[in-house]
């Protein structure tokens, strides 16, 4: 099933980032960052691109690692970094129980991602709360925010750089046009942590499936546009009617790959499932 792995360090606004590939025959190529500045790695990329991911990790003076949410393409070579290089891992609270433990999700995801040793994460808010007042940390130069932005992942979180106005946010954008999700994402939710990272300063973004992206506040504006009428146009037709799977044929007309190879869990139709939940809730 794998065609090739690819491995690229490149910086970029002194941020160092290693970008892992894999290629699978039947799918998109698919990538993986980590990013390095001022002492701090985020995210850890995937087991399956181990020893790419060690090789960009041994020259670094890592001094602590910030995990954005426990996903395996994120949190995979983090139990590597405790043992070898004894540096601590931090991370919100909700999934800190779930990384001690060995891996627990489904086979196709360890064939892409490799299967996640258990590591011991601490959490990222002091005192172990994640209270408004608490959202920050420091590095040896930087202030950061910690802004809690569920919706992809109960626990994911984004990073803002206060000095230098960079926003590292884990997964929340991606891409502008989300055309498959997870089972348990919620795109409201989604839209409400775009809204919340929306009211801080920020400019560049770094993404870790899509980079680095320069003018990264006017890409979230694109992606909040897209979904805030995605979500109009489901509650449209849900109101007139139709079922999930008619307004599914009707806004998401094509079949995406990882949605076959990913037995249903990668699916158009979740996003659908997850508006008209909310919606109805709130009636």
């Amino acid at each position: 099933m794998i065609k090739r792995k690819l491995f690229l360090v490149e910086e970029k606004r002194n941020v160092l980032m290693g970008r892992g590939t894999i290629e699978y025959k039947g799918i998109s190529t698919m990538h993986v960052y980590s990013f390095y500045l001022d002492g701090i790695l985020i995210d850890t990329g995937a087991k399956s691109l181990e020893r790419e991911f060690l090789s960009f990790f041994k020259p670094l003076p890592i001094e602590q690692v910030v995990i954005t949410h426990h996903h395996e393409d994120h949190t995979g070579n983090a139990h590597f970094l405790q043992n070898e290089r004894n540096v601590p891992i931090y991370m919100h609270d909700k999934m800190i129980e779930y990384c001690s433990k060995p891996a627990d999700y489904p086979l196709y995801r360890k064939v892409f991602w490799g299967n996640r040793p258990p590591f011991h994460a601490e959490s990222i808010f002091k005192n172990g709360s994640n209270s408004e007042n608490q959202q920050m940390f420091s590095s040896k130069n930087y202030t950061w925010d910690v802004i809690e932005t569920p919706g992809h992942a109960i626990d994911h979180i984004a990073l803002l750089n206060r000095n230098t106005g960079q926003l590292f946010s884990g997964d929340l954008f991606c891409q502008v046009k989300t055309k498959v999700v997870l089972k348990e994402e919620s795109v409201p939710t989604i839209i409400r942590s775009i809204q919340k990272v929306l009211t801080y300063d920020f400019d560049e973004v770094f993404c870790c499936h899509a980079g680095f992206i320069k003018d990264g506040r006017s890409a979230f504006k694109r992606k909040l546009e897209y979904l805030l009428d995605l979500q109009g146009q489901v509650l449209d037709l849900y109101n007139k009617g139709m079922t999930p799977k008619e307004i599914q044929k009707t806004v998401f007309p094509k079949n995406y790959p990882i949605t076959l190879v990913s037995f249903g869990e990668w699916e158009s139709i979740n996003i659908i499932h997850s508006i008209i939940q909310e919606h109805t809730i709130e009636q």
